[in-house]
C-alpha cells in the first residue's frame, strides 16, 4: 500500500485491543508519526513492535510544528498524527495541523476509531438522537460561567469531559447553572476500573464528598426539558363547551382546546369526554 499525505489515526482510550488493523497498517507504513508525546506513543508504537521516527506536536509548538510536518508531506513523505488516546482534533492537538493541510492542498484521511466522547454517550441510556459536544470548559471562572449560562436552555444532550482533580468544582458549577438534572459520568472509559454511573448532580457531589474522584471523565447531561404547563380544569372545560356550542364535535372540541392551552389531547379527553 502507497501512503502520502496526513493520517489521522485513532488510538485507544484504554483497551488495545481496540486499536483497527487498519490503523495499525498505517502507523507501520508512513514515513513518521506526529504525536501529542512522543513517550506516550513511543510506548504505544514499541508494545506493537512498530519503531517509527515520532515528531512532537502538541498544544504549546503547533505554529512551528504544523509548517514543519506538512513541508516534510509535500516534499513526499507522508505522517500519521495521534493524539495520547482516542481520535485527534477532538479536544486534542491537530484542528489547525488539519485546517492548514486542507488550505495547502495536502490531502488528509481520517482512520477512525475510539473517541471517549461516542464511547460514552452510546452506553449512556440518554437521548441521542441529537446532542452537542462541549469538551472541557475553561479554568477561568468567569469563562466558564459564561459557558454554562449559554446552555441553560440547550435541549439537546451535552456532553463535556473533565479532569479528575476538577470534577467536584466542575459539577457544583453545572448544578448551579443547571439546577438539579439526571446526569451520566463515565469514567475510565473501556480499562479495568471503568464505570457508568446513571445519577444527579446533588447525588454526584454527595457521593465525591466521602470519596475523591479518579480517572478521566465524561459527563452527559439531560437536556432542559419542556415545561408542561398546569392543568387549569375549569378554564379547559369552558373552552370546551363554548366549541360544542359553536357546533364543533366533541374530538374536535378537545382538539381545539390542546391547541389553545398548549396541554396533551389525551389527558383532555380523559377529563372532557370520558
Amino acid at each position: 500500500m502507497e501512503f502520502n499525505g496526513l493520517y489521522v489515526v485513532a488510538t485507544p482510550i484504554g483497551n488495545m485491543n481496540d486499536l483497527s488493523p487498519r490503523a495499525l497498517e498505517v502507523l507501520a507504513g508512513v514515513s513518521f508519526v506526529a504525536a501529542e508525546d512522543t513517550r506516550n506513543t513511543g510506548t504505544m508504537l514499541s508494545r506493537l513492535g512498530i519503531k517509527k521516527e515520532l515528531v512532537s506536536y502538541h498544544a504549546h509548538n503547533i505554529a512551528a510544528k504544523s509548517d514543519y510536518i506538512i513541508s516534510r508531506i509535500e516534499a513526499g513523505e507522508s505522517a500519521a498524527l495521534v493524539s495520547d488516546a482516542g481520535t485527534p482534533a477532538i479536544s486534542d492537538p491537530g484542528e489547525e495541523l488539519v485546517r492548514e493541510c486542507h488550505e495547502r492542498g495536502v490531502r488528509v484521511t481520517p482512520v477512525p476509531g475510539p473517541s471517549a466522547v461516542i464511547t460514552a454517550i452510546s452506553a449512556s441510556g440518554m437521548p441521542t438522537g441529537r446532542f452537542t459536544f462541549e469538551g472541557f470548559l475553561s479554568t477561568a471562572v468567569n469563562s466558564r460561567r459564561k459557558h454554562l449560562e449559554s446552555l441553560k436552555d440547550e435541549k439537546r444532550t451535552m456532553v463535556f469531559y473533565e479532569a479528575p482533580h476538577r470534577l467536584k468544582k466542575t459539577l457544583s458549577d453545572m448544578f448551579e447553572a443547571f439546577g438539579d438534572r439526571k446526569i451520566v459520568l463515565a469514567r475510565e472509559l473501556t480499562k479495568f476500573y471503568e464505570e457508568i454511573i446513571t445519577t444527579t448532580f446533588a447525588e454526584a457531589l454527595k457521593l465525591y464528598d466521602t470519596k475523591d474522584p479518579l480517572g478521566e471523565f465524561v459527563i452527559i447531561v439531560d437536556g432542559k426539558k419542556e415545561e408542561k404547563p398546569a392543568l387549569d380544569e375549569d378554564e379547559a372545560k369552558r373552552l370546551f363547551e363554548g366549541f360544542l356550542k359553536e357546533g364543533l364535535s366533541k374530538k374536535d372540541a378537545v382538539k381545539k382546546v390542546a391547541e389553545a392551552t398548549g396541554l396533551p389531547k389525551n389527558g383532555l379527553y380523559d377529563l372532557l369526554i370520558k
